[in-house]
């Protein structure tokens, strides 16, 4: 399914990872890709509240759990600078579709990295 909020269509997601050779771009481009599916989600049945857009956002969130493992075996991690990249990923995806009011923290409370 195409993006169709043209903000998240132009949007270049993991930016700041794929300029970093510690990242290796075949799992950042596995990170992007859930990013996506999220957006896709969105998109396809929109969120009426807050608590909905949450529950979105944390299968999102379990998702980049398991690419931990993924970005172990390639030698690298998701630290700090990972951390706050996906972070506000998640943040420009809740603003770009309607929810500014949305707790950052929150958008990856299932986190475990």
């Amino acid at each position: 399914m195409p993006i169709t909020n043209q903000r998240v269509a132009e949007h270049a997601f993991l930016r700041g990872l794929y300029a970093d050779g510690y990242f290796p771009d075949h799992v950042v481009d596995k990170g992007r890709a859930i990013l996506l599916r999220l957006c896709e989600r969105i998109e396809a049945e929109p969120p009426s509240d807050l608590p909905a857009l949450y529950v979105l956002t944390e299968a999102a969130t379990e998702e980049f759990n398991a690419l931990e493992a993924e970005f172990d075996a390639a030698g690298s991690e998701i630290e700090t600078v990972a951390r706050e990249e996906i972070a506000e990923d998640f943040w420009f995806v809740a603003t770009a579709y309607g929810f500014p009011e949305a707790d950052a923290e929150e958008l990856i409370a299932a986190r475990d990295w």
